[in-house]
């Protein structure tokens, strides 16, 4: 496993569209492991192939329980990821990006969410996810089609200052 360098606004990278995965091979699987060993490294608990360069749909995620602290973290691993389902239900929520150091905003994300996908093997995947867990999944997978949270913003502010200015 190699540490990846996270690149940051502005590389123009972080908003071109990334391309499906159709091969599940060494490579990729090397990708995943890169991503993972990165992802740790940053801290984050979440990851998108853009954010270290690759224009590829595979998004890493690590969260634990929100009840349980104690509870080991559950380590997500999707290519091709789509939301085939989102709840009208909204609820807005801080955020922050590796991409974006220094930065946070209040974001607006469905509670809940579906997502389809395959894992590192090309077998077909599907999550049922809320709360924080479907939070990070709808930030990782913005980052696929050139998004970032920052776009999405109702306020932007510095991760260690008062609040500083309406998007």
């Amino acid at each position: 496993m190699t540490l990846r360098k996270v690149i940051t606004v502005p590389n123009e990278v972080l908003r071109k569209k990334s391309h499906k995965v159709t091969k599940f091979d060494k490579n990729l699987k090397t990708l995943i492991d890169d991503m993972v060993e990165t992802m740790r490294d940053a801290p984050g608990v979440g990851l998108a192939a853009p954010q270290i360069g690759v224009l590829e749909k595979v998004i890493i995620i690590e969260f634990g329980d929100e009840e349980d602290e104690e509870a080991p973290s559950q380590l997500y691993a999707v290519v091709n990821p789509e939301i085939t389902r989102a709840s009208d239900e909204k609820v807005m929520g801080v955020e922050g990006c590796l991409s974006i150091p220094g930065i946070v905003g209040d974001v607006e994300r469905s509670v809940s969410i579906i997502v389809k996908g395959q894992n590192r093997n090309g077998k077909n995947v599907k999550y049922k996810l809320n709360g924080w867990v479907a939070r990070i999944f709808q930030h990782e997978i913005n980052h696929l089609h050139g998004v970032l949270f920052t776009d999405l913003a109702e306020s932007i502010w510095q991760a260690d200052d008062d609040y500083v200015d309406n998007v």
